[in-house]
């Protein structure tokens, strides 16, 4: 029988002990468990060592490059991308590793799901799909301040492998990613030029909103779904409208 690739499995943390323990045990099968945390002073690091994880410590330096940090200080060609507040389910281990017997791409996305304030995304709405699982040697963080990727120097596969991101667990927590996230995009809007900026004020919340709610399918999830579409569409908003606000204030 064939041997499959080692795995390393890597997460970023920062005071992740309600979510940890969940994340660890869906990976606790793989060949490494890397942990690079930011300095948490709850349980964290002591859930991690549980697992039998290396746990290394340095400042939070940004999404991307903290998670570039954690990449690099794997044991393993091949790595699983994990957030921690994201889990996999038993089923999970057996296609990772088929995947691994005989790799046929650079890298592979995987399904996300997603939990809406008290109850998990419709299954018939239609799940994000990110690259998680990758040859190292030929895949590089992209360097956004967020919504950072992994991207990669080859082809790309697609497996039947489903995550489960527990993400923010309420609204209030959802609204104030949204405020934070939006703050830390300027970064990346302000690089490039970025036209008709009042007009995507006025116009595109509501493109956001229909384009979550209706085309995603997030309408099947309920009363969850209508609110999480509107936070999403005001995410979209704030981050035309601070970017706009950032403008002003040099020209004045």
């Amino acid at each position: 029988m064939a041997e499959r690739e080692r795995l390393s499995v890597v997460v970023t943390t920062f005071n992740n002990a309600d979510t940890l323990d969940a994340c660890l045990q869906g990976v606790s099968w793989a060949d490494e468990i890397v942990v690079l945390d930011s300095g948490s002073t709850d349980a964290t690091a002591a859930i991690a060592a549980h697992y039998g994880a290396h746990v290394h410590t340095q400042p939070f330096a940004g999404y991307s490059a903290q998670k570039q940090a954690a990449i690099d200080l794997a044991s393993h060609r091949w790595v699983l991308l994990l957030d921690s507040d994201e889990s996999l389910d038993a089923d999970a281990a057996g296609r990772l590793q088929q995947a691994l017997l005989t790799p046929q791409h650079a890298g592979y996305q995987l399904w996300r799901r997603e939990w809406q304030f008290w109850r998990w995304q419709s299954r018939r709405s239609r799940l994000n799909h990110y690259v998680r699982l990758f040859d190292r040697q030929r895949a590089r963080m992209s360097g956004h301040e967020v919504h950072e990727e992994v991207q990669l120097d080859g082809s790309m596969g697609v497996l039947d492998v489903v995550i489960d991101h527990h993400g923010e667990p309420d609204i209030s927590g959802r609204v104030t990613k949204a405020n934070r996230y939006s703050s830390m995009q300027l970064t990346d809007l302000a690089r490039r030029e970025v036209r008709w900026l009042r007009l995507r004020m006025v116009s595109y919340p509501t493109v956001a909103f229909l384009r979550y709610y209706v085309l995603r399918g997030h309408w099947r999830s309920g009363w969850a779904g209508f609110i999480a579409a509107r936070i999403h569409a005001f995410y979209a908003f704030l981050k035309y409208a601070k970017l706009y606000e950032l403008q002003r204030r040099r020209q004045d």
